[in-house]
């Protein structure tokens, strides 16, 4: 396949955006070339600047769980423009949204919209202080929260000791506030809790993480952060961004029978539209403003354009349940058939998945955590990668990051899906 248009428009991008992207992972640094612009898509395909036709397998990195131009929800949008894009005022569409997404989600009696999952991060992180009294926070190596300072900070020495910043503009003030731990490894929690008594307001993670491949945590490691956060008396709080309405109504709270204080949502919820949402129990929600001291506010919160394609998409999913089976199911076929050609193949792998997320990671190790993330041989993905792309499927950038599926892919196209990987020369 030919990528003429897209290099063309992309070195056109480079004059006025930093980088000629607008989120860095595409750029395709991590893969090589220069990335894919799209034109336009619809079920499970995108067609580029070039006219060629691409399985999709990111679905805008989840939003898209039933498929691109998703007729009720485009249908909602074009509807509710037509009575105008923004008021910030009032309007009776939110409510609709947050009483059908409470009705769904266990264990959550109210809900803030925002405009994306950094946003419903931070501000669920900033209700977790206020709420408790307590600064710190605790935060996962590899899961990714979003961009607002708190979440940008990797390891210090000691399994104990303060973070760093991760990225220049991250100041040590905010750093010496969050706590970094190893996934799926609850002695490494424990020791930070005991080294900080009394001083962590929550416990933020990716309770199916997402963003170092797809990795899901043992019964061991989540049920024991349940038990310690309730005898610590710390917030759990739950990055649900790219697993709330994706895997099953619930989202992870659901699959994984876990309760958590503090939920935060995106993609799915806003249908393909930016949204961001967190949501608690009323006690803790009470804290926010105007009804209590924590502030948060947002010119576009509660957009009515979000709002018209959050409500459609969750009405779909709360009215056809089958589709978490039939994405489940065909995510294990997508599973079975990429194993038994990589297995030919003779090269190291691991496939991990859950639900309707997948990932291959190019490795001898079991990958549980960022660290055996990271052995993953990149110069293997690449490969990967662009041979899958030549042969007209598109996957994520990067060795560190989940498919996610659309029920829109049929089984014709996963089997496309496979053939295009026997091509490809590892």
């Amino acid at each position: 396949m030919l990528y003429q248009r897209s290099s063309a428009l992309f070195a056109e991008a480079q004059k006025y955006i930093p980088g000629g992207v607008n989120s860095p992972v595409r750029a395709f640094k991590a893969v090589g070339g220069d990335p894919i612009f799209v034109k336009k898509a619809k079920g499970a395909y995108l067609y580029d600047e070039d006219d060629n036709r691409l399985i999709d397998y990111i679905a805008s990195w989840g939003p898209l769980i039933l498929g691109h131009a998703h007729e009720p929800v485009i249908n909602a949008v074009i509807e509710k423009a037509k009575q105008g894009t923004s008021f910030g005022m009032p309007t009776e569409i939110e409510t609709q949204l947050a009483q059908l997404a409470v009705s769904m989600v266990p264990n959550i009696d109210k809900i803030r919209f925002v405009n994306s999952g950094t946003e419903a991060c931070m501000s669920a992180v900033r209700l977790a202080r206020g709420y408790t009294g307590k600064d710190k926070i605790i935060k996962f190596a590899g899961c990714y929260h979003g961009h607002s300072d708190s979440f940008l900070i990797q390891a210090g020495s000691g399994a104990v000791t303060f973070g760093s910043p991760n990225s220049p503009g991250v100041t040590q003030g905010t750093a010496k506030d969050t706590l970094l731990a190893q996934y799926n490894d609850l002695e490494s929690v424990r020791a930070l809790v005991e080294a900080n008594k009394g001083e962590i307001a929550t416990i933020i993670i990716e309770p199916i993480a997402g963003n170092m491949g797809c990795i899901v945590p043992s019964d061991e490691f989540i049920k024991g952060l349940r038990e310690l956060c309730t005898h610590e008396g710390i917030l759990l709080l739950f990055d649900e961004v790219m697993t709330g309405f994706r895997l099953g109504k619930g989202g992870a709270q659901e699959a994984l029978g876990i309760d958590a204080d503090i939920v935060c949502f995106g993609k799915v919820i806003g249908g393909g539209l930016p949204v961001g949402a967190f949501a608690a129990k009323a006690e803790i929600m009470a804290h926010l403003a105007p009804e209590g001291p924590v502030y948060q506010a947002g010119t576009l919160s509660g957009n009515p354009l979000a709002m018209a394609a959050g409500l459609a998409m969750l009405t779909e999913l709360d009215k056809h349940p089958e589709v978490f089976e039939s994405l489940a199911k065909k995510t294990a076929y997508l599973h079975e058939g990429l194993d038994a050609v990589l297995k030919d193949k003779g090269v190291p792998y691991q496939i991990n998945r859950f639900g309707s997320m997948i990932s291959v990671h190019f490795t001898e190790e079991p990958v549980v955590d960022f660290d055996s993330s990271a052995k993953g041989n990149n110069e293997t993905f690449k490969k990967y990668f662009h041979g899958m792309l030549q042969n007209g499927v598109y996957l994520p950038p990067s060795a560190f990051e989940s498919y996610f599926l659309n029920d829109a892919l049929s089984y014709a196209d996963i089997d496309e899906t496979v053939e295009a990987l026997k091509k490809v020369e590892l």
